[in-house]
């Protein structure tokens, strides 16, 4: 039976030693173990946006356990006690809580830049492309409030680049802003096309990702993927607008498709610059972001 989700909460950030805990986390790992002396105990991690501290719960382990699995939003009982230099809660009570009234947000990281600089720097951009269908396309992107609050929402990844809430709208200005200097170094490209291509590239992604204790994959997200449904999502919107220009909805959806590279294209190849453009800038900002955030792979 779920924890009424009304209960007061106290963030990771504001525990203190000796402090009584009483509120609701994530957890992120729970793991059985065996105490030198032979008996159970469960070692938690517990996560909120301000942050993640340990856990430990040694008496009646193995009923705790069968409440709750790792990934859900539990409530906890116990107390804040120093280990090894280190803040930890000795948990006498854990159990699932009530996720439905839950906002995700309050237990998920979130992008440290202004998610409102951000939107006005998306829009920005979209007012470069000066192309009419493509503007049209842009347009009833931007125009949609449902849209513009899953992309001011949205995480890029699981746990890559930019993997938390407002990580979506960060790396798509990026990528963006990064074709629109490639349009100038290169003045040959259709600017109006990559730039069209980078603001949509990965909109599939607001329907890769369902959000609670962690950042998972949506059925959609599972079978189908985000290139496949971005591509989707902007062929319906391509249809919806009336006398499109199929040969432009081809174009933008080629890019889409390849950014990953051209494995996901017919023939292995691209069949533009723009296509080609769109695939290094996304790994460009994607290989930085990642580098920043988790150190250079070996």
């Amino acid at each position: 039976m779920g924890v009424n989700a009304a209960r007061a909460r106290v963030s990771v950030a504001e525990l203190r030693p000796g402090a009584e805990v009483d509120g609701v986390f994530a957890c992120t790992r729970k793991e059985r173990l065996t105490a030198r002396n032979g008996s159970a105990y469960l070692s938690l991690a517990l996560r909120d946006r301000s942050g993640t501290i340990a856990a430990r719960a040694f008496r009646e382990a193995d009923f705790l356990a069968g409440q709750f699995e790792r990934g859900d939003l539990v409530w906890v009982g116990g107390r804040v006690e120093r280990f090894r230099d280190e803040l930890q809660i000795e948990v006498r009570a854990i159990r699932r809580a009530d996720a439905v009234a839950l906002d995700p947000a309050e237990f998920l990281p979130s992008a440290y830049r202004d998610i409102d600089e951000l939107d006005g720097f998306l829009e920005h951009l979209a007012r470069e492309v000066y192309d009419p269908d493509w503007r049209r396309l842009l347009d009833s992107f931007m125009g949609d409030e449902a849209f513009r609050a899953g992309l001011r929402r949205a995480a890029c990844t699981r746990t890559g680049h930019h993997a938390y809430l407002g990580g979506l709208l960060e790396h798509t200005v990026a990528v963006a802003t990064l074709a629109q200097e490639a349009c100038t170094l290169h003045p040959r490209l259709n600017s109006d096309l990559l730039l069209t291509a980078a603001l949509l590239h990965d909109v599939g992604k607001l329907r890769e990702f369902e959000y609670g204790a962690e950042i998972g994959l949506s059925q959609e997200g599972r079978l189908v993927g985000h290139l496949a449904l971005g591509q989707q999502m902007v062929a319906e919107r391509c249809a919806g607008l009336g006398g499109f220009p199929p040969e432009k909805a081809l174009a933008v959806s080629h890019c889409l498709l390849g950014h990953h590279g051209p494995e996901a294209l017919p023939g292995r190849r691209f069949g533009s610059a723009e296509a080609l453009a769109l695939y290094r800038i996304n790994a460009l900002d994607a290989g930085v972001k990642g580098a920043l955030e988790h150190g250079l792979a070996a």
